[in-house]
């Protein structure tokens, strides 16, 4: 395998992993597993202070594992039971008696959550005491890259010493950083790399499947998906592929924000925008009869396209990413309809035309909302694809695919620089 299509793989590995629960609460529960590993006990108190964009998605979504919402109880119970190497799967093994010590050391006053004005938008600091011992952890740059460990004062590990220069954190918004990366390149590597070199992405469509059952089988949060599925029961929608795309993706959102004791495969930090990326292509993929080499391809297409597009602007941000992670999934629509790249460049585009601008106010049930409707979105811009048609020149959609991309980063980097603020002072209020 060539050295570019080897970065494009080591970009899907780094940032396309299963996740248990929303990322950002999901990122303080395993600094404070960190931290209690680090003291040899179970703290007495927490002090956690996390980035505001960080604060904001952990406010309203439930933590698996513990039928509770917010940034206490997540650190609260990673601290109790969480797996201090478990990463993303951090509360994975969690238990009922984790769940109840954790709430006791809140109901006591003993946990504090709150924000820190920092610079990085992924942040998060735990400073973990037990009588006389403090450890202090700090993530930053990703949500589970520990920057720093201290005990009782004394540096454990700190990730910009000479010691680990090797080993420097790198932002998950700089994955693409210095590589050869495009659309076309995309495409390429994805329609001609060896397909047991990219086999391991159907574990997406393992995951988050299994997520979209259980919405559809469990109540969870507004039950968007569930809604769809009566819906078309009673003969108020058809029974065709748009319906069941968009219900079998909300239904895996609806589990997502509700707590549901399953991974994701998220994208990027986000298991919303992994199951955006998924579930349409997976569904398509059924519709059309396609090989698991062919949907292995479009899982391809799709993911690392929502990587490559959304790593021109801040990884958190007041932005919701399933816009532009539903282009992508539209790409690999198009790719299972037998379409041409030029149809797939037309569904970005089209896509991008439709739902970008909707603002990120953090992650709760109402994701399932958002996600409908960028996945409905890509099911549309897929089928006007297909018939030619693409949107082009209009607002923020340039004239050629490439352009409209870097135009949507400068929207969120430039044009939103003060949206989060607002967002927060009123979510706070």
């Amino acid at each position: 395998m060539n050295t570019q299509w080897q970065q494009y793989k080591n970009i899907i590995n780094a940032v396309v992993k299963p996740a248990f629960g929303c990322t950002e609460p999901i990122s303080a529960a395993y600094a404070s597993a960190v931290a209690a590993d680090l003291l040899g006990k179970m703290p007495e108190e927490l002090d956690v202070k996390v980035s505001d964009n960080l604060f904001k998605n952990s406010m309203g979504v439930f933590v698996p594992g513990t039928g509770r919402i917010g940034l206490a109880i997540a650190s609260a119970a990673g601290a109790v039971g969480g797996n201090p190497n478990g990463g993303l799967e951090v509360l994975v093994n969690i238990k009922p008696e984790h769940v109840e010590k954790a709430q006791q050391l809140i109901d006591a006053g003993k946990v504090k959550a709150g924000r820190k004005d920092v610079e990085e938008f992924i942040y998060c600091e735990v400073i973990a005491k037990a009588g006389n011992d403090v450890a202090v952890v700090e993530i930053s740059g990703g949500h589970t890259q520990v920057i720093k460990k201290t005990l009782n004062g004394n540096i454990v590990f700190d990730a910009s010493s000479d010691q680990n220069k090797d080993e420097k954190p790198k932002s998950t918004a700089s994955v693409c950083e210095g590589v050869d990366i495009s659309i076309e390149g995309i495409y390429d590597y994805a329609t001609n790399v060896d397909f047991e070199e990219i086999k391991f992405i159907l574990e997406a469509r393992d995951l988050n499947s299994a997520l979209s059952d259980e919405g559809l089988e469990n109540s969870y949060g507004l039950e968007v998906g569930k809604t769809i599925q009566k819906s078309i029961a009673k003969g108020l929608f058809g029974n065709g592929l748009i319906n069941n795309i968009v219900m079998r993706t909300a239904a895996a959102s609806d589990a997502r924000m509700g707590g549901a004791a399953l991974p994701a495969m998220s994208n990027f930090g986000s298991g919303n925008q992994g199951i955006a990326a998924t579930m349409p292509v997976v569904e398509t993929a059924q519709h059309f009869g396609s090989s698991e080499e062919q949907l292995a391809r479009a899982l391809i297409m799709s993911h690392l396209g929502a990587i490559y597009m959304k790593s021109f602007y801040p990884p958190l941000s007041p932005f919701c990413g399933n816009a532009v992670t539903s282009s992508a999934a539209a790409m690999g629509m198009v790719y299972l309809a037998g379409g041409s790249f030029e149809q797939m460049c037309f569904a970005i585009q089209n896509t991008l035309s439709d739902t970008t601008g909707m603002y990120c106010d953090g992650a709760k049930s109402t994701c399932a909302m958002k996600v409908k409707s960028s996945t409905n979105s890509a099911v549309m811009s897929f089928l006007m694809a297909i018939e030619n048609n693409e949107a082009r020149s209009q607002g923020i959609v340039a004239d050629e695919v490439e352009k409209t991309i870097r135009n949507v980063g400068k929207m969120v980097k430039q044009g939103m620089s003060n949206t989060d603020a607002t967002i927060i002072e009123i979510m706070s209020a």
